[in-house]
């Protein structure tokens, strides 16, 4: 077996799990975390070594990376895959809800990062991958907590990729479009937590419905296809700085340069079709 190691969070389901399988088919040494031990149970089996985290708890953090370094000496990837999507009209998330997503998908990643960065400006070695989405590029309707989370790490790896270039560490974005995974069963879990406003009626049924963008898709990709390309920005010597994944992706990310007022008529005319 190789002597790199990877951290990944988030593998108690769909891109996570896969992330997991794919290094392991690389020889990786694995350290496959979630918040709920059973959910990764499989993973522990498959060989790799599993383990809890709350990457909104600082503590919990320092003790997952605390116990890598001091089986492993070392950690040569960190793909922060742990998020969810709190959806609905932006008037209806309130401010616990609206922190709750930051704190997940943004301020978790900060955490688990900040803790591995010092062992990888030790060694001069180090890849971070950061799993957004194409809505950290293309904001929709009915989608701006998630979206502004996923804008936000868009531009926290920019940042962090120049910073911490001088120390021989990349930092790549992987930005999956629609995928085959539980996700938009959450999505519909957190949209159960808000107190409606009637006017939006229809960006809930949109969201509730979501049949092209749900795990049955036609155009959702497999979430071994996600992780192959996370395995790929860990093992190029020189990776990317952002890897859209399948074809609706990488559609989505050239929609976005189109000019404001364009994509705003085109949202707007989506709106008035499905209300």
């Amino acid at each position: 077996m190789s002597n790199r190691t990877v951290l990944i969070t988030g593998c108690s389901s769909g891109i996570g799990r896969a992330t997991a399988y794919a290094f392991l088919d690389e020889e990786w040494r694995v350290y496959a975390t979630a918040r709920n031990p059973a959910d990764i149970q499989q993973l522990g089996e498959a060989g790799c070594d599993i383990g809890t985290i709350d990457v909104t708890d600082t503590e919990d953090v320092e003790r997952v990376v605390d116990r890598i370094m001091e089986e492993e000496g070392r950690i040569d990837a960190l793909v922060n895959n742990a998020g969810y999507g709190q959806h609905g009209p932006l008037e209806d998330v309130d401010d616990d809800l609206f922190e709750k997503q930051f704190d997940v998908n943004v301020f978790g990643p900060h955490r688990l990062i900040r803790e591995v960065l010092p062992h990888m400006r030790e060694r001069e070695d180090g890849t971070i991958v950061n799993v957004s989405s194409v809505a950290g590029r293309l904001a929709a309707p009915g989608m701006g907590a998630y979206s502004a989370s996923k804008h936000a790490i868009e531009g926290y790896s920019d940042a962090l990729r120049l910073e911490v270039e001088p120390f021989g560490i990349d930092v790549s974005v992987v930005q999956p479009g629609p995928v085959e995974t539980s996700f938009r069963d959450r999505v519909g879990d957190e949209l159960g937590r808000l107190d409606r406003t009637d006017a939006y009626e229809d960006l809930y049924e949109f969201q509730e419905d979501a049949s092209l963008f749900g795990s049955d898709s036609p155009i959702a990709v497999h979430p071994a296809e996600v992780a192959e390309v996370i395995v790929e920005a860990a093992v190029t010597p020189d990776p990317d700085p952002r890897y859209p994944v399948g074809g609706v992706a990488q559609a989505m990310l050239l929609a976005s340069h189109l000019p404001d007022p364009l994509s705003d008529r085109v949202f707007a005319a989506v709106r008035k079709f499905t209300s």
